[in-house]
């Protein structure tokens, strides 16, 4: 699905990601993981074509999309939800939906049933305004935006920051339905191990900007947490 080759970034004068490498496998949920500042925000920005990168190469479903301006890796199938929201408060939860429906296929402008089959409280509060949302309602309103334009590949950061327990668990229950009934990919940056746990098949591990470990999640051991996850 998606395959990052050699991958290098710059901020000015610093190196920011050396030589990244990751493997994203249709149909799964990988998760992204380090401590705070090792650079996986940046990675998932210059997946998006929000940054610019020095070297490497980015493809999807055999595409080499290094180059494609962020716009045109929408039209393509990523679905992007960055790290706090970033809902536009002033539209209501309806219109905030409706952004994304001209990515559509032609033609279909309706918000699609399942969206509110995963989020019901969206549908309650189609006429109120984002702003108005919860912490919660807001994440979930901002992964239903993302799910509007039909992924295929679906990219989190962060979901779970500043989130009540019982809306995390209902996010995890949606990523893992996204997965398993609609076959949709997932690239998720995560810092709750439990959950990251739970919802993932893979791990990539991150660590001054460079790989240090990646596999099926069953083999992220307490050495690797210990080493790269602890605080």
């Amino acid at each position: 699905m998606l395959t990052i080759n050699r991958l290098n970034q710059y901020y000015a004068e610093s190196h920011t990601l050396w030589d990244i490498d990751l493997h994203v496998p249709k149909g799964k949920c990988t998760v992204l993981m380090g401590r705070n500042g090792v650079g996986k925000t940046t990675l998932l920005q210059c997946i998006m074509g929000l940054l610019a990168t020095e070297k490497g190469h980015i493809q999807l479903n055999g595409k080499d999309i290094s180059h494609c301006r962020a716009e045109e890796r929408v039209h393509l199938g990523v679905g992007y939800v960055p790290q706090g929201r970033q809902i536009f408060p002033m539209l209501t939860v309806g219109e905030n939906l409706a952004i994304g429906l001209p990515v559509r296929a032609k033609g279909d402008r309706i918000v699609p049933d399942f969206i509110y089959e995963l989020f019901p409280v969206l549908k309650q509060m189609q006429g109120r305004y984002g702003g108005d949302l919860s912490g919660g309602q807001q994440q979930q309103l901002a992964i239903a935006r993302a799910l509007v334009i039909n992924p295929s590949l679906l990219i989190l950061d962060e979901p779970t920051e500043g989130i009540q327990p019982n809306v995390v668990h209902e996010i995890g229950d949606i990523i893992q339905r996204l997965n398993q009934q609609y076959g949709l990919t997932v690239l998720l940056v995560e810092q709750k191990l439990p959950f990251a746990r739970k919802v993932g098949d893979h791990f990539c591990l991150l660590d001054r900007g460079r790989n240090v470990a990646a596999g099926e999640m069953a083999t992220l051991n307490q050495a690797l947490i210990t080493e790269y996850l602890t605080v």
